[in-house]
């Protein structure tokens, strides 16, 4: 089984910065991708940003230029640095793994909030 456990969100004024982590157990594939998600209040969850195992990475237009994903694949572990926050951040974030051949499965974290306010 596999389990991704995030942490790091909490209240940030506008303009202010915070970093997620998001620590994944169990059997873990060499090859995969993982990225962070979100989702606010009466919105579907949307794609924030992505990284494979090899480092190539995809952000959501919203956030290029403002938050960077980052992986250490020694502790499993995949980051998020939000710089530049803004309202519209405001969401819970939630960690997710895509992995698997020829069937791919995907596994989500619990979520972590992100509040952007003054």
């Amino acid at each position: 089984q596999v389990q991704l456990v995030e942490s790091g969100g909490g209240l940030v004024q506008p303009g202010g910065s915070l970093r997620l982590s998001c620590a994944a157990s169990g059997n873990i594939f060499s090859i995969n991708v993982m990225g962070w998600y979100r989702q606010a209040p009466g919105k579907q969850r949307e794609l924030v940003a992505t990284i494979t195992s090899i480092g190539s990475t995809n952000y959501a237009d919203s956030v290029k230029g403002r938050f960077t994903i980052s992986r250490d694949n020694a502790k499993k572990t995949v980051f998020l640095q939000m710089n530049s926050l803004r309202p519209e951040d405001t969401a819970v974030y939630y960690c997710k793994l895509d992995q698997g051949f020829p069937s791919l499965r995907e596994y989500w974290g619990q979520g972590t909030q992100v509040t952007v306010s003054s």
